[in-house]
């Protein structure tokens, strides 16, 4: 069963070219393939920035639709009507409370814990990925997730009239598994971790000639990631922060950011300045760590082995990357504990009242730990990434957070209840102060 792919026209306000080898340079049309023939180097979209001078200003972006397609001149995709599900534009939050208990005056929280249509930063690359897979005429699109990216796919295409496919594994959350079920994808959960689930969705893309967003459409699929630098800059009063803190999974997402700062000073939209970029990994699948502090250039794989199952890749495509923008920019990579990722989900949610799942906790506790080293200072604008919702991942923090109180529907009974509260409480902070 193979999928005929139809090739489109180019828009005339088309601002990207070809697609371009991140190793050797060797050059390619602008189809569905993500891997050099020469070199096997990954493949990266290239745009003609002297047109984009030309078209966009503060002015044109900020008269845009609410959403990621107001940065479309700088997305890889034809079409005047690109799939718009609201993605996008989420809180830039300016930390009170969570900065105070860190010692820091100027965090802020990019919360793509509400993106639409399904909370998190997915919903942004897929929504280019199947922009772009429309485009070149694919009618069956497909994923290999470790659960939020088969949320996204399943979600998008359903709204876009695609047949869908997804490929997860076998032990993930119940939540993501629902949140993927519930769009009638045809959903496959696989006997193995993410990094089997992707080799054989490799093969599949080769078989079936399906449009998987993560492989032979990962071009276009990764650019979406760069509108998570776009906004932040746009929020931040069209200025770059000084140091960014995201998590680690492919590396992907951190590369993406970092491109996108990038493109905003090359076409005169925000003045250049240095911007540190920091990492976060589990430990318990922490390669770009690892590689990061032992000073390799290259990435040995591991088997993941940690609650946050959302960034847990043992073989990142785009860990080396990461590690050198961490490293030019006067960046850090740190990992951090289960038991440290369900703190940094508590903190971050009484601190600030947002629910972030595992891949957030891991971000706020590598943000905790940056700060307690001395490696962000307290005056530095800081950006945290983050980048899910808790709803998806609440077995994580089950039997950490406390139990409800249960009462008799008398006013004694509540009294009673709410002095022995009071007194856990008074307890509990003596504990914190010891």
């Amino acid at each position: 069963m193979t999928q005929v792919i139809a090739k489109h026209n180019q828009s005339p306000i088309t601002t990207f070219n070809n697609l371009k080898c991140k190793e050797c340079g060797a050059e390619y049309e602008l189809q569905a393939i993500h891997v050099c023939e020469l070199c096997f180097g990954p493949l990266e979209v290239t745009y003609d920035y002297s047109g984009l001078c030309s078209q966009v200003t503060r002015e044109s972006i900020a008269s845009g639709p609410n959403s990621i397609w107001r940065y479309r001149q700088f997305l890889p995709v034809a079409s005047d009507h690109p799939i718009d599900v609201g993605t996008g534009m989420t809180p830039l939050v300016f930390s009170q409370r969570l900065a105070r208990r860190l010692g820091l005056k100027n965090l802020y929280i990019k919360n793509d814990a509400v993106n639409m249509p399904t909370l998190s930063f997915k919903d942004r690359v897929v929504s280019v990925a199947l922009t772009r897979a429309r485009e070149l005429g694919f009618t069956t699109v497909s994923c290999a997730s470790t659960g939020n990216l088969a949320n996204s796919t399943a979600a998008i295409a359903a709204h876009a009239g695609l047949d869908c496919y997804v490929f997860i594994p076998a032990d993930l959350e119940a939540g993501k598994v629902i949140g993927s079920l519930i769009y009638s994808p045809t959903l496959m959960a696989v006997e193995g971790n993410y990094d089997q689930v992707n080799r054989l969705c490799s093969e599949i893309a080769n078989t079936y000639g399906w449009g998987f967003v993560n492989i032979n459409l990962r071009p276009y699929y990764s650019e979406g990631s760069k509108t998570l630098g776009f906004e932040v800059a746009e929020q931040l009063g069209w200025k770059l922060p000084d140091h960014i803190v995201a998590p680690l999974a492919s590396g992907s997402l951190f590369t993406k950011i970092y491109k996108g700062f990038h493109e905003f000073v090359k076409v005169g939209l925000v003045e250049d300045k240095a911007v540190r970029f920091s990492g976060a990994q589990a430990e318990g699948c922490s390669p770009i760590a690892q590689a990061f502090k032992r000073g390799m250039d290259f990435i040995q794989p591991v088997k993941p082995k940690t609650i946050a199952k959302s960034i847990a890749i043992g073989n990142p495509a785009d860990g080396i990357y990461a590690t050198e923008i961490a490293r030019k920019t006067g960046g850090n990579i740190e990992s951090v504990t289960d038991q440290e990722i369900i703190e940094g989900m508590k903190l971050l949610a009484e601190t600030e009242g947002i629910f972030t799942e595992t891949a957030g906790g891991t971000t706020i506790a590598v943000l905790k730990k940056l700060v307690e080293s001395g490696k962000i200072d307290s005056e530095e604008t800081t950006v945290v990434y983050i980048t899910g919702n808790g709803l998806k991942t609440q077995e994580a923090v089950q039997g950490y957070i406390g139990e409800a109180l249960t009462i008799e529907a008398k006013l004694d009974s509540f009294e009673r209840k709410l002095e022995r509260s009071r007194t856990l409480g008074r307890l509990e902070w003596q504990q914190v102060l010891v």
